[in-house]
């Protein structure tokens, strides 16, 4: 009984549907099932009925299904002529009626216009938006930039890019394919090159479509034509320490020829195709030292500004360390147990290896001022902090400061790396944004562990696998997908060189062989010219060796030999106070 009597009232409320409504449902249902000839019938029998000045009323919801439905069918070679019909038929009446589009109305109709192969109005389309207060979408704008893109109408898609810039739209990897492709075709060698540092910034790897663009313009005589041969060596040097290692973005290096292969590169950031080790890429000065002035806002606006800003001070004159350590984090990791507390071995442990690791150079610890009160009420937990204490290792946070603001702060301005298991997601950390925030993390975070009580460090990635520009001239581009979390090794890279300009660099050629267990042999022992040099000692670890020296003698070109130049050297360290 009460299946029928909810049946019977299910029958009675469509039959006392309005005109309006029952159109609304039907045309739902041809969305649904993609159906195009029905939903143009339904919008035929209706344009009809106004006519007769019957009452189905079209609203924006309407016309925007309908809109949506012939953009979606234009696709399919036998629907595409009636989708475009009675798209725009459809958009005109719309606007006849005064009802003012939105976002999705313009899109859809920027794309009828895109397939007609029109993209100037589509273009024009995504400019209207304002007169109706509308805030395109990366979607609104994408027909007409792929339009101008396929049909090689270049200045009109980089007038396109402009707008969005204007209009704050940011493009993605899709969008910066199409414009590196349409350049390469166009011969615009250095829009390229502004492309391709584009996708380094945006991606850590390229999707195949990307990767296929790329590869197609250093196998063309285009890439072949760019270039410069008289590049001051010193100055691009220099300009790769700047940026934080992994490009240079002075423009194109060399004449001639690219080799381009497929390759790997091996645990160590060796590269199996040309032997070049790839760099752990860092933040550049700009980006750090931005960074650090958010850290310190941040820092001020929650601490006591005296203390921090004494700590600021302190840190100016006595930065010469290459760990700072959390202490906290170390001291009590692992130690959620009934006879827990904090472990002053675990953190002594780490002190001393830290101590060994960079060359008998001991490592700044930040502790907050009560955990080291109650440190010092222990007599054998007294002695070894006593030791810290006179060897300058520690810095004691005031009372009510959160230690976290004064470890990040100085692993940032001081430049040096950070030893913390600290995953840096909470609330303070998400204040300082994401921007590069990880790209840093990746170059300075230490972490470690302890096996059975035997102390495990590991350092940053000897390599950071992203788009790399090298000093040479060369590209490695990682391509997405066919890697996994566990084993960086099975990536796929684009190796890309250009044999005149590391002839110009007066360097040996590298010779790549390939061992058994398919990691790259180098004949020679490739430099690295980037801000760290990564040494590895007698444990395996990694340390970062940081230096900045260059020669004050005039910087030879690629075409003339390079000068000599003295290693840099560790200054002797500061023992803090």
């Amino acid at each position: 009984m009460e299946d029928t009597a909810s049946n019977n009232t299910k029958k009675k409320t469509k039959k006392n549907q309005t005109p309006e409504a029952k159109f609304h449902s039907d045309l739902t249902l041809c969305s649904k099932n993609k159906d195009l000839h029905a939903a143009i019938s339904l919008y035929d029998t209706a344009t009809s009925q106004q006519q007769q000045q019957q009452h189905t009323r079209l609203n924006q919801s309407h016309f925007n299904s309908l809109l949506y439905l012939c953009s979606n069918s234009v696709t399919d070679p036998l629907l595409k002529t009636l989708a475009l019909s009675y798209g725009f038929r459809i958009y005109d009446h719309m606007l006849s009626l005064n009802i003012k589009p939105n976002e999705a109305s313009i899109t859809a109709v920027a794309r009828l216009a895109a397939a007609k192969g029109d993209g100037d109005y589509a273009f024009e389309l995504v400019k209207s938006m304002r007169d109706y207060g509308i805030a395109p979408r990366l979607r609104t704008y994408d027909p007409a930039l792929m339009c101008f893109c396929e049909n090689l109408e270049v200045e009109k898609a980089y007038e396109v890019e402009e707008h969005m810039g204007v209009m704050g739209v940011n493009v993605e990897e899709p969008e910066l394919a199409a414009l590196l492709k349409v350049s390469a075709e166009t011969g615009k060698g250095e829009r390229v090159y502004g492309y391709l540092h584009k996708l380094r910034n945006m991606v850590r790897s390229v999707g195949e479509s990307t990767m296929k663009a790329i590869e197609d313009w250093f196998c063309n005589v285009n890439g072949r034509e760019v270039g410069e041969v008289n590049w001051e060596v010193g100055r691009v040097e220099e300009a790769v320490l700047k940026n934080g290692g992994g490009w240079h973005g002075l423009g194109w290096i060399g004449k001639g020829d690219w080799v381009v292969k497929r390759a790997n590169v091996d645990s160590a950031g060796r590269c199996g195709g040309c032997g070049e080790q790839l760099a752990c890429v860092d933040i550049d000065d700009a980006e750090t030292e931005r960074f650090a002035q958010s850290v310190a806002a941040l820092a001020l606006e929650r601490e006591v500004k005296a203390n921090f800003s004494e700590f600021q001070d302190w840190l100016e004159k006595r930065a010469d360390f290459e760990f700072i350590v959390d202490g906290a984090n170390i001291g009590l990791y692992q130690q959620n147990f009934a006879d827990g507390g904090f472990s002053v071995s675990q953190l002594d442990a780490v002190v001393k290896e830290l101590y060994n690791q960079s060359g008998n150079k001991w490592p700044l610890v930040v502790l907050h001022n009560k955990r080291l009160r109650a440190l010092m009420e222990n007599p054998s937990q007294r002695k070894v902090v006593e030791e810290w204490m006179d060897k300058g290792v520690l810095y004691t946070t005031p009372t009510g400061s959160n230690d976290d603001w004064y470890w990040l702060y100085a692993a940032v301005k001081a430049k040096i790396l950070l030893v913390t298991n600290d995953e840096m997601r909470d609330h303070i950390f998400e204040l300082l944004g994401s921007s590069f925030f990880l790209k840093w993390k990746e170059r300075h975070q230490v972490r470690y562990t302890f096996v059975k009580g035997n102390l495990k460090v590991q350092m940053p990635p000897p390599y950071s696998s992203v788009i790399q520009e090298s000093k040479r001239g060369s590209w490695h581009v990682p391509v997405a997908g066919n890697s996994s979390d566990c084993d960086e090794s099975l990536r796929t890279w684009l190796c890309i060189t250009r044999p005149s300009a590391c002839e110009a660099f007066d360097e040996v050629p590298v010779k790549a062989e390939t061992s058994e267990n398919g990691h790259c042999i180098s004949n020679i022992d490739s430099i690295n010219p980037y801000k760290s040099e990564s040494v590895t000692r007698g444990n395996g670890l990694h340390n970062s060796l940081h230096s900045s020296q260059f020669s004050d003698d005039k910087a030879a070109s690629l075409t003339g030999k390079r000068k000599e130049r003295s290693p840099s050297h560790l200054q002797p360290p500061h023992t803090p106070n």
